[in-house]
This record gives C-alpha cells, structure tokens and sequence, in this order.
C-alpha cells in the first residue's frame, strides 16, 4: 500500500503530511511519558520484524500479492503510541533506503499505515481484549484487529486518490477496499500466529507483567533478531512478485503510469544491493541492511525518547501497553 510518487496531488501530499507530523509528534509524546526504559530494546526489534516481513508477500487472488502491515502486532506488544513511533521509523526507512514509496507521498503512507493502521488496530485489540480474556481472547483480538487495521489504511489511501483527482471515489473505495479485505485475512493470520509464538515463548511482553532480567532480553532479543535477519536473508527473495494491492487497483483503474520516480535517489532502491549482479543475493543483502538500519535507528530513538528507569520509577506508574 506505499503510495508512490505520482499517485496523489500537491495538496494532498501537504495535507497528509501535516497530519502525519501533528500525529507523529503526538505518538511520540505519549510514548516518552508511557514506554518503560526495559521495553526499549522490543521497539527496536518490533521495528526490524515488521521490515523484514513486509519484504514478504504472500499471493492472494487474481494475480494480487500482500504483505504484513504490522501495525497491530506492534499495537498488541506496545501500545498505539509507540506502534506509531515503529511503523514511521520503517516507513521512512523504505522510502529514503529503498525508493519504497514516493518522498512526496511519505505524509500519506506514513498517514495510512502509521496513524491509521495503529489507530484501526487499537480499538477492536481493546475491547476484544475485554471481552475475551486470556491467550484465546488476545489471539482473537490481534487477528481482527490486523483486518480491520488494513481494510482501514486502505479507505484512507482510496479517499487521498480520489481526493488528488486520481481516480474516482466509487471506484477508488469499491476495489481497494475488496482486495485489501482479503489481505487482511492475512494480515491478521500471521499477526495471530507471531503473537501466538511470542505468547509460547515471553508471555510478559504482551501481557504487561514484569519482564525479567536484563541478560534473558538479551538472549529472547538475539532469538528475535535471529529471525527478522533470517527472513530478510533467505525468505524475501524469494517473495511472490505479483503486484501488490495498491499496484493492482491502479493497473486495473487505469493510473499506474501516474507514477513516477522518486524525487530522490534511493542507494537500495527496489531492494538491491549494487554491485552484486546475482538477483537473489542483492535483494538478500538489501533486506539484511535494512533490517540493521531499522533496529539501530528504533533503539536509537527509543533511548533518546524514554528517561532513565529512576525517572520512570519517580514519575510514574510504568504501564507497559498504552492500548
């Protein structure tokens, strides 16, 4: 669903930009209050394992592909704010690393699959949640959640490129929104079945108790890493190359050639690395690099946005999920 250079209008992209920036700034606010020091090291990963999986399409139907949005497993481990916080850092990683979606149209990708998808998340997470307690019910919750989430950032993309004089609204709404229901099956089944595992494996990190010491983050994080590398190394290359949804529906709508090239020059763009001429292995590579600047540039910010755990201790309560 990046929208690429081209697709939406001047007054579009500014728009969606300025909302992007108040909503960001907002997200970012709220998770220098909420996010505990101990939970910083999960942004990070969280980050690195939604780059790496949205690198991962999967077919759908009539020659359309999907991938993870991600918005709500990070939800379900983080809460809103920092699930924010995670999508922009890798939205925009995609975009300046990987000419991933257009420069011009970052506030509108970031407005979409960022604020959108976090917020389309957090609501149906909290209340299934709620009402159906325990493993089951969190389950449940993430797998709806990571539907409505994609069907959600989907309406927002149809109503910026009606807006923009793209493509008519009706057909804008009608064929976006029918393709991304069916990715979002997906969506919320591989969100269900990570959070099942890390359900298995830390049940803390999604239930808010008490994580343990420093060194077990150390040993489940390296794990963690393990995999996020380990799908970008071996499993993206080999990722289904049907178009995806936003591909699709504008091949079918007739404005694909509406695109154009990124307003700046990506050193990864299309996830490959130059200099190695084996197609497999360049994409590999992309995808590891990627998968490192994603994690130390969350850890990062993560550090610089969260004060040390005594200020934490004296100042609040330490809730771990902001949901």
């Amino acid at each position: 669903m990046h929208i690429p250079d081209g697709f939406i209008d001047a007054r579009t992209a500014a728009v969606t930009a300025s909302l992007s920036v108040a909503g960001v700034g907002l997200a970012l606010r709220q998770a220098k209050r909420k996010l505990p020091p101990r939970r910083v090291p999960l942004l990070g990963l969280s980050a690195a394992f939604v780059f790496a999986a949205q690198m991962l399409n999967f077919p759908v139907v009539g020659g359309t592909s999907g991938h993870l949005m991600g918005s709500a497993l990070v939800v379900a481990l983080l809460g809103p704010a920092s699930a924010v916080v995670v999508m922009t850092t890798v939205l925009i990683v995609q975009c300046f690393l990987f000419a991933d979606g257009g420069v011009t149209a970052l506030g509108a990708n970031v407005f979409n699959m960022a604020l959108l998808g976090s917020a389309g998340a957090c609501l149906p997470y909290a209340l299934l949640t709620r009402w159906l307690p325990g493993v089951r019910g969190r389950i449940t919750a993430v797998a709806f959640a990571g539907w409505f989430s994609v069907v959600l950032a989907s309406v927002g993309c149809a109503g910026q490129l009606a807006w923009s004089g793209t493509v008519s609204w009706s057909a804008a709404f009608t064929t976006m929104v029918s393709i991304h229901m069916l990715i979002g099956v997906g969506e919320g089944l591989i969100s269900a079945l990570v959070l099942l595992a890390i359900e298995r494996t830390r049940p803390e990190l999604v239930t808010g108790q008490t994580v343990g010491e420093p060194a077990d983050w150390k040993q489940w994080g390296a794990w963690a890493l393990f995999v996020a590398m380990g799908l970008a190394l071996f499993v993206a290359p080999f990722a289904c190359p049907w178009p995806d949804g936003l591909e699709s529906v504008a091949g079918k709508l007739g404005f694909e050639h509406y695109a154009v090239g990124n307003a700046l020059p990506a050193p990864l763009s299309d996830y490959e690395m130059p200099g190695i001429h084996w197609a497999v292995g360049a994409t590999a590579v992309a995808g590891v690099v990627g998968t490192v600047v994603v994690l130390v540039l969350s850890w990062v910010l993560g550090r610089i946005l969260v004060p040390a755990a005594g200020a934490v201790a004296a100042g609040g309560n330490g809730e771990v999920n902001d949901v």
